[in-house]
């Protein structure tokens, strides 16, 4: 039976850009929503496949977006045609919306979704008037009008994600949309070339989760080039190259401030134990268990293993 992959679009992306793209063997997907940790998996996979701190090109060049809209497709299919490397893909579409090919490598990269808001609303501030309404849409945030830098108070955007939402449609309810793109890849934990990080876990153990991805992705890394791979990759050092490694630079006003904390936590703390209970309550009504208890694990509780199938590696 041949799958079909759901379609989706906005005024940012649209997967049928899959749909007739040439995967090679060996090609790395990066699949994560927005401020989950995309960038710092792009730039794990891109230290892991050169092999050295010195990347030849800017990340978002290295490891390109490819269903996102500002690029025209055939302008995006050359640029990746082009590369000679192990190509490192990003998109935001969730794994049900994407080709899945045994050729490829999917790593998706999942975070707390209360984190991940807090995250979008800090980028919100950051983005160009021009271009702040068509994010919003595209990431089912609460709308501050089609050309205003004026956002409400964090605690009111936080709670959008503890309410069910006006719509019977989930991808209306911010929390059910939330949960739709880390919940299709956990579904899919078990299938050999799938593999989800965390970014609890990366903060926790960045050479640990660096070092198991090199091995599913079958990378050997000379033992002399490691360290300097594994400090490359930490949040100091790549708020310090921002202007590298930011994706997205026409619509942010400033790339520093893309990489704004890359702390974990501190969307909890703008809420009250109220506001948990219900956000936890809207939660638990719309996954399983198991699946919750992985997406909300921290730093406190130690680092988990990284999920994903076990295979032989991919040549690099």
């Amino acid at each position: 039976m041949t799958r079909t992959p759901r379609r989706y679009r906005s005024t940012q992306q649209d997967s049928a850009r899959w749909d007739d793209f040439p995967l090679r063997d060996g090609d790395i997907v990066i699949s994560a929503p927005p401020k989950s940790g995309t960038t710092w998996a792009q730039m794990v996979c891109a230290l892991l496949v050169f092999r050295t701190p010195e990347l030849p090109e800017p990340l978002s060049a290295i490891s390109p977006w490819l269903d996102q809209l500002f690029t025209p497709r055939e302008e995006m299919y050359a640029h990746l045609a082009g590369q000679e490397h192990r190509r490192v893909i990003k998109t935001h579409v969730p794994l049900d919306g994407l080709p899945l090919d045994p050729r490829v490598s999917y790593v998706a990269v999942a975070r707390h979704p209360l984190d991940r808001a807090l995250s979008l609303y800090h980028q919100a501030a950051d983005v160009r008037a021009e271009w702040l309404h068509a994010f919003q849409i595209a990431e089912n945030a609460p709308s501050a009008g089609p050309s205003s830098l004026t956002l409400p108070p964090v605690r009111e955007w936080l709670l959008k994600w503890c309410r069910r939402g006006s719509s019977d449609g989930w991808e209306k309810d911010i929390a059910a949309a939330e949960l739709h793109h880390p919940f299709d890849a956990w579904s899919r934990r078990a299938q050999p070339n799938v593999r989800l990080l965390h970014y609890a876990d990366l903060c926790a153990d960045l050479a640990g989760q660096m070092a198991a991805l090199a091995e599913w992705l079958g990378i050997t890394v000379e033992a002399e080039v490691w360290p300097e791979l594994v400090k490359a990759a930490t949040f100091d050092e790549m708020k310090a190259r921002a202007k590298w490694l930011a994706p997205d630079t026409e619509i942010v006003a400033d790339p520093v401030r893309f990489f704004h904390t890359g702390r974990s936590g501190a969307a909890r703390d703008v809420l009250t134990e109220d506001d948990l209970d219900a956000y936890h309550e809207r939660v638990a009504a719309l996954a399983p268990q198991p699946f919750v208890d992985w997406l909300h694990h921290g730093l406190s509780t130690g680092a988990a293993a990284p999920i994903g199938g076990s295979r032989a590696g991919v040549p690099a």
